[in-house]
């Protein structure tokens, strides 16, 4: 499985190769968080869609780790899983000396055995996934009880758009979820560096 990693890359093949991507992934935004801007803007998001206390959090997709990192920061424990190698190389690096360990694999079947989290974090993934709703049904068995996805998608580009609405999503996680709280992200600039038009959100579902 090939992830693409949302809307800067949206129009790449699907026969990207990460590794050589990942030298140049931190240079959007959104993907390096290098802005400090950018990078609160981020930070104060995910202290809403994340529990107060520390929790296990598996971050799916996790490319270089900048949203792995934001979590740990808050005392989280992370664990992150992504198909390249090189990005997980750029993730550990990233997170050093925080609690957070990163594994090579598929975001559709993370390789975590019977370990269970408080958080299913995935950001730019399931919209890219050939079965997106049996993605979230094994995403929904990796949750303890009273545990939360975290899902932030989107709808880019006006010729050609790619990507997962949130009637779409929202509709795939009705038989999954008793609670499903839908956030407007395309009105806040600050998260993507610049001024968006298109459909960006994400959603908090708690099967």
């Amino acid at each position: 499985m090939t992830i693409n990693r949302g809307p800067e890359t949206s129009a790449i093949s699907a026969d990207v190769d990460w590794d050589a991507e990942s030298a140049t992934f931190d240079d959007e935004p959104d993907h390096g968080l290098r802005d400090a801007v950018v990078r609160e803007a981020w930070a104060a998001r995910l202290r809403d869609w994340l529990p107060g206390k520390a929790s296990d959090v598996l971050d799916l997709g996790c490319g270089t780790g900048s949203l792995s990192l934001l979590a740990a920061e808050r005392g989280h424990r992370v664990t992150g899983v992504d198909l390249s190698p090189a990005m997980v190389g750029l993730a550990r690096t990233k997170t050093a000396g925080r609690d957070a360990a990163f594994l090579v694999g598929d975001a559709a079947a993370p390789p975590v055995g019977e370990q269970r989290f408080d958080v299913v974090l995935v950001r730019h993934v399931l919209w890219t996934l050939p079965d997106p709703g049996r993605a979230l049904r094994r995403w929904c068995g990796l949750l303890r009880p009273g545990g939360r996805l975290v899902l932030v998608e989107g709808v880019w580009g006006t010729v050609s758009p790619v990507g997962m609405s949130a009637d779409r999503l929202t509709g795939l996680l009705a038989p999954l979820a008793k609670s499903v709280r839908v956030e407007r992200l395309s009105d806040d600039s600050r998260l993507w560096g610049k001024e968006v038009a298109d459909e960006r959100y994400a959603v908090v579902a708690t099967p």
